[in-house]
């Protein structure tokens, strides 16, 4: 349960923020262009709202609503969620939307992606500042990496360590996953030789299917520390130790004790194993008694014993050219992913609020919880400019119209577009939290 409430407090604030800030950028170019504006609201209010104001002399209601779907800036003179009609019936005033030139109303609509973009960037630089830019280099790994079962029958065998794909060095895990995806061939090193695998078509939708992953780094099993009062502690295991195999199985790395110790817990209740361990050199077996609670009961000491972290640090202003890079380098990324979500396993991996806020730590974690922010906001910029009707890039697709052909769509095709639009968006969000429903059925 505590976990659970400090992933929710984390979606919550991460999507406040993210809502501020977007619809803040629709706020302030409607000032600059003297563009009244009704209503802020972080958070929509059908029927009601948990807290409003306005100043004296304001013009704005700023208010919170209770629904976290998003957040809205009402702009005068314009077709919006709040499908306020009548207003648009009534002569066109000099401060409303609708009465200023289309290139300051595309620069008003394009605000709040701005924003996020913008903050997305900022945000990846002082994390960079603050924390670094810590990654590992696939060939580095000198176990090499142990594969899902997809991964196997596409060519790859555990242990190879990964070199590059199609020509090009690999040099970041796990971000290298979607370039040896998009490649038609990867060079690893497979007992001391280069070996070539050609990648079969559709290898991330093979991936989505079996709800799997493609690699993880292997690494022995040393345990690094015992939890006490559990079956592994009472055996008799110590840090130090070597696991080598359970009940016959070998299991030299914790990838494979892992898989292990994942399959017993699909049997309820306590187990009796065989342990083999490695203690100083010698080997022994160990009766244990896992119980329910601590089926594992021990720690490996991690990859960076056996692989180098690369942890690049940058000053104030060098954090600032890191983090633009980081920044379009991850949104390159996404939008490349986009393509998946027309497939069916793209489709079916469509998550909602669940899917999002199980991306956050359960424990708080200031770093994790800025990196998974300016992830976010990434997200929110990219797909509040699709060219979907009832969203930002709907109304500047609408007006890049306008200023080509210097024909202005009508009120009611807005009225209908926006509709349609409203229409689809919430289809999908119906349909990417039912996905959550369902994994959360099937776990």
């Amino acid at each position: 349960m505590e976990t659970f409430l400090i992933r929710a407090l984390q979606l919550i604030m991460s999507l406040g923020m993210l809502v501020l800030i977007h619809e803040f950028g629709h706020f302030i170019f409607s000032k600059i262009f003297k563009v009244r504006v009704d209503k802020f609201y972080i958070f929509f209010d059908p029927w009601f709202h948990l807290f409003s104001f306005k100043p004296k002399n304001s013009e704005t209601e700023y208010g919170i609503g209770w629904l976290p779907l998003g957040g809205y800036c009402k702009i005068a003179g314009m077709i919006d969620e709040s499908m306020d009609v009548e207003q648009m019936k009534q002569p066109a005033q000099s401060w409303e939307f609708r009465s200023k030139p289309a290139w300051q109303r595309l620069i008003i609509m394009l605000g709040g992606v701005f924003n996020n973009f913008i903050l997305a960037l900022f945000l990846y630089s002082i994390i960079i500042f603050a924390w670094g830019d810590q990654y590992t280099m696939p060939q580095e790994m000198k176990y090499g990496m142990q594969f899902s079962e997809v991964g196997v029958k596409a060519g790859f065998k555990d242990g190879d360590i990964l070199l590059s794909a199609d020509g090009k060095q690999l040099t970041r895990f796990p971000q290298m996953t979607r370039e040896i995806m998009n490649a038609r061939e990867v060079t690893v090193l497979r007992n001391g030789k280069q070996a070539q695998i050609y990648t079969p078509d559709h290898l991330m939708n093979q991936l989505m299917a079996a709800k799997t992953y493609f690699c993880r780094p292997l690494v022995p099993f040393v345990v690094d520390s015992v939890i006490k009062n559990t079956g592994m502690a009472k055996a008799g295991v110590q840090k130090g130790d070597s696991i080598v195999a359970i009940n016959g199985v070998t299991t030299p790395y914790y990838n494979q004790y892992s898989d292990y110790i994942t399959n017993l817990q699909k049997n309820k209740g306590n187990h009796n194993i065989i342990l083999t361990i490695s203690h100083g050199g010698i080997r022994k077996q160990l009766h244990v008694l896992l119980d329910s609670k601590y089926l594992g009961g021990v720690t490996n000491g991690g990859i960076n014993n056996y692989c180098k972290i690369h942890d690049d640090r940058y000053g104030l202003l060098s954090s600032f050219p890191a983090g633009i890079k980081y920044g379009i380098r991850t949104l390159k990324g996404y939008v490349n992913d986009m393509k998946y979500v027309f497939s069916k396993e793209g489709a079916q991996s469509l998550g909602g609020f669940g899917a999002i806020g199980s991306i956050f730590p359960g424990t708080w974690d200031w770093q994790s919880f800025w990196s998974m922010t300016a992830f976010l906001s990434l997200i929110l910029a990219f797909m509040n400019i699709l060219p979907i009707p009832a969203l930002d890039g709907g109304h500047v697709m609408f007006l890049i119209y306008e200023m080509i052909t210097r024909r202005k769509p009508s009120d009611k095709f807005m009225e209908y577009a926006q509709v349609t639009g409203m229409i689809i968006l919430f289809g999908l969000l119906i349909w990417a939290n039912f996905n959550d429903i369902l994994r959360f059925l099937i776990k």
